[in-house]
C-alpha cells in the first residue's frame, strides 16, 4: 500500500482518530483545542479557526476538523469602529479540511489577556464576541461602552486615561491633540465630569 505523504504522529483510536499532528515540513506540533492557519486558494488570508479533532480517512489522508473564527469585515454586519485590527469570532461554523493546508499556529486570546501582552505577535489574536454565522447575531449583545462616545474598546485606538475618576477617552474625544495624548503618562489628565471648569 502506498504510504500517505501527509506526515502526522501516533496516538490512534481504532476509528483512525490522531490525538495530536505535526505541521508538514516543520517540528510545529498540533493538538485539539490549539488555534491554526489554514491556507486557502481563494483569498490572500489564511482561515483561523479552532481544531476540533484529526481523523484519518480510508483513503489515509489525514482530516482536520475544525471550528472558524470569522473576522469583523466576514460577517453580515461588517467591519465597525470598534473592531480591532486583531479582533476575531468564534463561530458555530464547523468544517473539514486536508490536515496538509495548516500553515501554522496561531494564538486567539481574550480581550482582557490580550492587553496585558508586552508584545503583540503576528499570530496573536483576540476574541470577545461568539458569532452565529447562520443568523448574524453576536453574543453578547452588549459590552462595556467607554468613553463620550460610549464605544467598546478598541485596543488600537489610543485613549487617555482621568487621573481622577480612571475613565477613558480617545484624545479627539475630549478635544486633546495626538501629540500631547501620546505624552499624557507625563501628565495629569482629568475629564470634564471630575473638572467641570473644563469644557471638553
Amino acid at each position: 500500500m502506498r504510504r500517505s505523504n501527509l506526515q502526522y504522529v501516533m496516538g490512534t483510536t481504532r476509528q483512525g482518530k490522531r490525538n495530536k499532528y505535526t505541521i508538514r515540513g516543520t517540528d510545529t506540533v498540533v493538538r485539539a483545542k490549539d488555534c491554526v492557519l489554514l491556507r486557502r486558494t481563494d483569498a490572500i488570508k489564511p482561515i483561523i479557526a479552532r481544531v476540533e479533532k484529526f481523523e484519518q480517512d480510508n483513503m489515509n489522508r489525514m482530516r482536520v476538523y475544525v471550528r472558524k473564527y470569522y473576522r469583523p469585515e466576514e460577517t453580515i454586519e461588517g467591519r465597525v469602529c470598534f473592531h480591532g485590527d486583531k479582533e476575531l469570532f468564534l463561530s458555530n461554523h464547523y468544517d473539514v479540511h486536508s490536515a496538509d493546508t495548516i500553515e501554522g499556529k496561531c494564538f486567539v486570546h481574550n480581550l482582557k489577556n490580550y492587553m496585558k501582552l508586552e508584545v503583540v505577535g503576528a499570530n496573536d489574536y483576540y476574541s470577545r464576541f461568539w458569532y452565529n454565522a447562520f443568523t448574524g447575531a453576536m453574543t453578547p449583545e452588549r459590552v462595556e461602552v467607554l468613553c463620550k462616545c460610549e464605544m467598546p474598546y478598541n485596543p488600537d485606538r489610543l485613549m487617555v486615561l482621568c487621573g481622577s475618576c480612571n475613565e477613558r477617552y480617545h484624545p479627539k474625544c475630549v478635544g486633546m491633540p495626538f501629540e500631547e495624548a501620546m505624552k499624557s503618562e507625563d501628565f495629569r489628565f482629568v475629564c470634564s465630569k471630575c473638572s467641570p471648569d473644563l469644557k471638553d
